[in-house]
């Protein structure tokens, strides 16, 4: 490292994002970035360490170690140190196709994984990477690419998420024409309508899509396929089908009243919010907006957190986070030790802001709804919320609470059914469409699969990380000698 001592010379320096006051009264981005010396000194916090986790790619027990792109991070961190940030960021896209999402959204895996990080604060690598797009954009570097070499074939991505857009972007530097067919309105799957403005703008994936297209890659929009698209058609005109339908099914309050007006899964509270923003003339569903409103999340993960802070921002009256699971540990248990992922406490964005303006943490642990109520016009007017303990019922610890919205952020059930019956595809025990462990190709020739449709509801690293392994794979079959 260009700095062998670097990590006992400076302390963790994380960014100051925009003061909580100022950024809850719009939607735009609340990332700050650190002055340019501050970054090269926590780049030289990175450690010569010998054998690093950071970049391992591992998933062990459910739990992930290093990133899972194997981004190579040391060596973008000597380079960041010694002020080679244009080929800091070229280190970077050698195994990144989107800096520009993960330096925002990622939950930072590879710092979970840091040496360093094993007896004191981990290096700032999601911030360096920030970074490294701002610098880039900032000099004009964020250019098409456009390939060198066409090999033939066809290629339909249906799915536009992190990764449809993978795989639609690898696949068309390795030379097939590609094509990426979504339902929606817009590309970007949960990049668009799925993470708030403030923590994404939509003007950063507009910006990936348009460079894309320049690449050569065409997006048919509002085109659901098996319904607009049909399935046949593209089974003839193609030579081969990805698909990266991510895991659209939510999963539901199963209470009484769960039905009621005034109940709604996240994702389509979140989508709402973000059409109002940025679809001029759309007011959406009144009943989806939490002004004036008491709001119950109900889920206690990233998603949650999302509409804690969206909830706030739409001048929610109050806002509550369950989770039915304890409180996790301060600091990592005897089982769960590094380099895996720390499952502890922690504290996000949304959560910070709610403290600031409600004076208390939003989350209550081992606590969830029990029933909701309703009112003569068949909206919520109340939740009866029960303390919970494994999972199970604590008699005589109901409360009933007013209630105007109640989200539902408790994950995703698997993928929808529609393309999978039709072509008659082979799933797993959890309902994601089944390949050979390590690979992308379905039980149906030429078919593939890539992201949550295939290995379930997870991270958006992980996608990035599937699109590109199943670009590859797509692009051997294609091109394998007769």
């Amino acid at each position: 490292m260009g700095k062998p001592t670097g990590f006992l010379e400076y302390g963790r320096v994380d960014a100051t994002n925009r003061p909580i006051r100022d950024r809850i009264e719009d939607f735009e981005e609340f990332h700050a970035l650190q002055a340019t010396e501050v970054l090269t000194e926590q780049a030289a916090r990175c450690m010569d360490c010998g054998v690093s986790f950071c970049h391992a790619g591992l998933s062990v027990d459910g739990l992930s170690i290093g990133c899972p792109l194997s981004n190579l991070i040391p060596e973008i961190n000597d380079l960041v140190y010694r002020g080679l940030y244009e080929t800091a960021y070229e280190r970077l896209r050698k195994t990144h196709p989107f800096p520009e999402f993960t330096g925002r959204i990622c939950p930072a895996l590879c710092e979970g994984s840091c040496t360093l990080g094993e007896h004191e604060l981990p290096v700032t690598i999601k911030d360096i990477e920030h970074f490294l797009d701002k610098h880039a954009t900032a000099a004009g570097n964020l250019v098409p690419r456009i390939p060198t070499v066409r090999t033939g074939y066809k290629v339909a991505v249906i799915g536009s998420g992190p990764a449809g857009l993978a795989c639609a972007e690898h696949l068309n530097q390795l030379g097939e024409t590609v094509t990426v067919f979504e339902r929606a309105d817009r590309p970007g799957g949960l990049l668009t309508y799925g993470i708030p403005n403030m923590k994404l703008d939509k003007g950063i994936v507009a910006r990936r899509v348009d460079i894309m297209q320049k690449e050569g890659v065409r997006f048919e929009l509002g085109a659901e396929v098996g319904v607009d698209v049909p399935l046949a058609s593209l089974l003839s005109e193609y030579d081969a089908l990805v698909l990266c339908g991510g895991a659209t099914q939510a999963r539901m309050l199963a209470v009484p009243g769960g039905d009621l007006v005034g109940v709604a899964p996240a994702v389509t509270y979140l989508t709402n919010a973000t059409r109002r923003l940025i679809d001029e003339g759309f007011e959406g569903e009144e009943h989806l907006s939490a002004e004036g409103k008491d709001v119950f999340i109900i889920g206690g993960g990233d998603t949650g957190n999302d509409c804690v802070a969206t909830a706030i921002r739409q001048g929610a009256r109050s806002v509550t986070q369950f989770e039915i699971t304890p409180k996790p540990v301060e600091t990592r248990a005897a089982d769960n030790p590094w380099p895996l992922w720390p499952r502890v406490f922690k504290t996000d964005y949304g959560q910070y802001e709610a403290i600031e303006v409600f004076g208390h943490d939003p989350r209550e642990f081992e606590t969830s709804v029990a029933e909701v109520v309703g009112d003569e016009q068949g909206r919520v007017k109340a939740v009866r919320a029960m303390r919970y303990k494994n999972f199970r019922p604590v008699e005589g610890t109901d409360e009933t609470r007013p209630a105007g919205l109640v989200l539902i952020a408790m994950g995703f059930l698997g993928p929808e059914r529609t393309l999978i019956d039709a072509l008659q595809l082979a799933c797993d025990a959890r309902g994601n469409v089944k390949t050979a462990p390590g690979h992308y190709a379905t039980s149906l020739p030429s078919v593939f699969s890539a992201g949550d449709m295939r290995r379930g509801q997870s991270l958006v690293v992980w996608a990035l990380m599937e699109g590109r392994q199943a670009a590859e794979e797509c692009h051997g079959f294609l091109n394998k000698p007769s």
